[in-house]
Formats: C-alpha cells, structure tokens, sequence
C-alpha cells in the first residue's frame, strides 16, 4: 500500500480541522494504520493535541522546511495516540518570510516528505485557516484535501473559495491534488438549519460527502487540554466513536481511489 499524504483544510477559522486532524489519526492507528501528522500551524495546536511539549522540540517542522533538518531526525511520537508527529512552534511564523526567498519555496515539504513515505500509510497535515506559503505547501505536497465543515450558512461560501483555491493549485502547482471529501462537524441534528445545508451539501457535492457526521460533543472538546485526542480520552463518547467510523470510512474509500 503506497502512502497516502492529505491535507486538512479550510480557509475558515474554528471549524475543527485541528480537531479532526488529531482524531483521525488517532483513528487511523487504532485500525492498524501507520501515520505522520504534519502541523503546519505556527500556533502549534495539533502538536499540543498530541501530547507534545511546543516549547521543547529539539526540531520542528520549521528545519525541516528550511533544510536543517530531516523529518526522520525531527519527527516526535505520540506514544498515547500511535502516531508520529512534526511538530510546529511559534518559530513556524518566521519560516513564511523566510522561505519567500529560497528556490522552490512550494515544494519544500513535499520534497521532504518523500523519504519517509514508505514509513506511513498515511500522512494528515494540518493547515493554518488562511492561504499562505505554509499552506501551499501543504497542498503542493498532498494526493487530496479533506474539508471539515460546519453546518451553517456562512461556511458554504467558505467553502467555494476553498474549492476555487485547490483548482488553481491543481492547474499550476500539484495535478494530483483532489478534493477526497467533505466531513460534516460539530454536527448538532436539532438545529433545522444544520439540516438544511447537510442537504444542500449532499445535493451539490453528491458521493463527495462523507457518510460519517461528527456530532458536536463535549469530551471533543476537553480532549486536547490534556494533551490527547479525544478518541484516545474517552473512547466511550460518540465523537470519538464518530471518528473511528470516519478513519474506517476513509480507509475504505482510498482503497478505492487506488
């Protein structure tokens, strides 16, 4: 099985992208996937959310991007989640004005990435909220983008501008790159609007959504504060249930991708 390299992404904040990235790959590990999550986030959420110390990293992504450093040599475990991690910091900001200078600035992570593909089935790599050269990266180094959204008015215009960027990167930048699927999050069924775009989603983007829905849910949200991702936290609880079912389903559906 060749590695498989998506990015979480969506240009609109708050949406859970950090949360699904940490719990997919949890999820992943947990059916028997090998998996790398790569935070692109200077803010470092998805490396806190692993159970790693931001302020401690012998090395980070950053080198990795600037080539002082290789993702063997910078790479972290999270030994509760079964999944390895590059790690982001605040030093990541820099790395934006920085690599604006270098040769081939886009493909840098990809570039990187290549040696250790046959270490994973798969790689997650978290994208920032706004479109900058960390996130091009991301998406010139990706197979596919899986876009976590809400249910809500606002988040389908989002997602337009979303679909708009991924064809451009797709025409000049990545011809592999390709939406993989939309997941529904923070899901509340009660809320009639939530309803509504769940079927406009589904009527406009077909097969492209996700059968799982990630409910909106407490224990979610706790997780992270101790260093976990839900999934791991409380396995009980129906996000982390939500999200097992999710890494299941992608699995099934990049089977057939191949």
């Amino acid at each position: 099985m060749s590695c498989r390299i998506f990015c979480i992404a969506n240009q609109k904040g708050g949406v859970g992208k950090t949360t699904t990235t940490v719990n997919l790959a949890a999820g992943l590990a947990l059916v028997g996937q090998r998996v790398l999550v790569v935070d692109l986030d200077p803010q470092g959420n998805a490396t806190m959310g692993s159970g790693i110390d931001k302020r401690a990293l012998p090395a980070s992504v950053y080198d990795v991007l600037l080539e002082s450093s290789s993702v063997a040599e910078a790479r972290q475990r999270s030994d509760k989640g079964g999944y390895d991690v590059l790690a982001a910091n605040r030093e990541l900001a820099g790395a934006e004005v920085e690599l604006v200078a270098l040769e081939q600035r886009n493909l840098r992570l990809r570039q990187a990435l290549k040696a250790v593909q046959d270490d994973y089935d798969f790689v997650l790599i978290d994208c920032p909220p706004s479109l900058s050269l960390l996130t091009l990266n991301g998406l010139c180094s990706a197979h596919g983008v899986l876009v976590p959204m809400q249910c809500e008015y606002f988040a389908l215009e989002g997602l337009s501008d979303l679909v708009n960027t991924i064809k451009q990167v797709h025409a000049n930048l990545n011809r592999e790159l390709q939406v993989i699927g939309l997941l529904r999050v923070m899901f509340d069924p009660r809320i009639t609007l939530q309803q509504q775009v769940s079927d406009q989603l589904k009527a406009h983007f077909g097969d492209k959504v996700f059968d799982t829905v990630i409910p909106r849910n407490v224990r979610l949200a706790e997780a992270p504060s101790y260093g976990q991702a839900g999934v791991v936290f409380d396995p009980q609880s129906k996000g982390a249930q939500a999200y097992v079912a999710f890494a299941r389903e992608l699995v099934d559906r990049v089977a057939k991708l191949r």
